[in-house]
């Protein structure tokens, strides 16, 4: 893996940099892609092509990024319109900021078996109960507290 890497990681940058005009975007998606590629490693080496395949990921990860910059800017001009309308709603740059937080949250929990990222979204974002998490998820209300504090570890292991 650290050949194709060093072989491919600077065509990649280059490319993304002319794609998106902003060398720390650009960094962003170059390791977005070996990210992907690495967590799909048996694919790059089934690949014929590996050039193409990491062409490929990086040219997906452009057209998700700017389909979510679509979706965000659309919901945050119509949080703007409903804003206007209401007393004391936040700021389109609160609603930006917050939006933000989300999505480096997302990549956070996305580094997290399935089962301990579904047991700490359930119990902290949809605040069921840790009894209720271990009911929805049949296991035992134990094993729940194990996983939110396997995601909180993670979490602050992150953030360091």
């Amino acid at each position: 893996m650290h050949d194709v890497y060093s072989e491919h990681h600077a065509g990649v940058f280059s490319w993304l940099r002319r794609k998106l005009g902003c060398a720390h975007n650009a960094a962003d998606v170059a390791q977005d892609t070996f990210v992907r590629i690495l967590s799909s490693r048996d694919a790059l080496l089934r690949a014929s092509d590996s050039r193409g395949y990491i062409a490929t990921i990086a040219r997906n990860l452009l057209i998700d990024r700017a389909r979510r910059r679509r979706l965000e800017q659309a919901y945050l001009q119509e949080l703007s319109l409903l804003a206007q309308d209401h007393e004391g709603a936040p700021s389109t740059e609160r609603l930006w900021a917050t939006i933000e937080a989300l999505e480096q949250i997302c990549q956070i929990l996305e580094g997290l078996p399935a089962r301990p990222r579904e047991a700490f979204l359930l119990h902290y974002l949809e605040g069921m109960t840790q009894a209720n998490v271990a009911e929805q998820l049949g296991i035992s209300v134990r094993m729940v507290q194990k996983y939110l504090v396997q995601v909180l570890i993670h979490c602050q292991q992150a953030q360091n």
